[in-house]
């Protein structure tokens, strides 16, 4: 299992992003930045509150596209794209093609 959080800040909604990555499943969580801890991005967020969270079956068709359509709703094209191309370098997306063949 791998974890990273992204302290993006302003270009996200709450702040936080969570990445946990395994073999099977990905799961995505939006987090309220927890500013009792501090305001800079090298403050302890460890213990900043969860609103939001998606979580995707590696093995599904959609499994990109379904990763890329939620992190686009939390975040910039940017920061969507940082935090997918940190999730494929840990495990193996399936992409379906865009007409179903």
């Amino acid at each position: 299992m791998a974890t990273k959080t992204f302290k993006i800040g302003e270009y996200c909604r709450g702040g936080i992003i969570q990445a946990i990555a395994t073999k099977d499943k990905v799961t995505i969580i939006g987090k309220d930045w927890d500013y009792s801890a501090g305001s800079r991005k090298s403050s302890n967020q460890s213990n900043a509150k969860e609103w939001t969270r998606l979580e995707v079956n590696t093995s599904n068709e959609n499994a990109r596209r379904e990763l890329d359509n939620f992190l686009n709703d939390l975040t910039s094209s940017y920061w969507a794209d940082e935090v997918l191309k940190w999730v494929e370098s840990k495990t193996e997306l399936k992409t379906g093609s865009f007409f179903g063949w």
